[in-house]
């Protein structure tokens, strides 16, 4: 069977998982499985599939999240993933496919979306995407939204308060924009970033004093911006602090004695 090259079970009553077994099928072209009662996880073994031109799992019961590893199915031009229960968020490898516009309408993925995802957001149930925020025009979700880079992205415009509500942030890159008006202090919501970074902006007003918040950050940089005041004391709670990026603004006063407490800058 390992020579099988097109295998058609779709429009069946079959239930059950995918076996991972599946990913030995490695000369496999067509795979379509629609239209059962199929359950639980798609197998991430299906990215050993690698000859795969169409793969076709809809109208199933299949739940849990996209496989990373179907970024690897890079000849596909068919991919359909419609009417089952599939959560968490798109994976970006997703994008690796060739000529193919995934369907992956009807079912209960979270935002953000991949760039190369056609505009889903009206065919998804993200009822369990633990809150929606829209920056920008893009929505992402509350839960599931560890990390946010769009640097290098054209934006303008002031940073939206709502940004505060993505509490599971890990790293927020806004750097090399064009972003104007102040740091809104709702930034200091988000305990759990790592790294920070808002440099070569248009930023204006002082630092928020909120920033103190955010004793998990090892790196901050906000340099190249038009920040005015003084450093807030508050900065200098980020013990954990390994690199701090405030040049080229226009912050006045004094270097406090507190600097001493920021043992792990680089």
């Amino acid at each position: 069977m390992t020579n099988l090259e097109k295998l058609y079970l779709s429009y069946n009553q079959l239930t059950g998982l995918i076996p991972p077994e599946i990913g030995n099928l490695t000369n496999l072209e067509k795979l379509y499985l629609s239209y059962n009662q199929l359950t639980g996880l798609i197998p991430p073994e299906i990215g050993n599939l690698t000859h795969l031109t169409h793969l076709s799992l809809s109208n199933n019961q299949l739940t849990g999240i996209i496989p990373p590893e179907i970024g690897n199915l890079t000849h596909l031009i068919l991919l359909s993933l419609i009417n089952n229960q599939l959560t968490g968020l798109i994976p970006g490898e997703i994008c690796n496919q060739g000529d193919s516009s995934p369907d992956l309408g009807n079912n209960q993925l979270c935002p953000p979306y991949p760039s190369c995802i056609e505009e889903i957001m009206d065919t998804q149930d993200i009822s369990n995407c633990g809150g929606v925020v829209e920056l920008w025009g893009e929505f992402y979700s509350i839960e599931y939204t560890d990390s946010l880079n769009l640097s290098n992205s054209g934006l303008t415009g002031s940073i939206p308060p709502e940004i505060g509500n993505l509490t599971n942030l890990t790293y927020l890159y806004l750097n090399s924009n064009q972003l104007t008006g102040s740091i809104p202090p709702e930034i200091g919501n988000l305990t759990n970033l790592t790294s920070l970074s808002l440099y070569s902006n248009e930023l204006t007003g002082s630092i928020p004093p909120e920033i103190g918040n955010l004793t998990n950050l090892t790196s901050l940089s906000i340099i190249n911006n038009e920040l005015t005041g003084s450093i807030p004391p508050e900065i200098w709670n980020l013990t954990n602090l390994v690199t701090l990026y405030l040049s080229d603004n226009q912050l006045t006063g004094s270097i406090p004695p507190e600097i001493g407490q920021l043992t792990n800058l680089f």
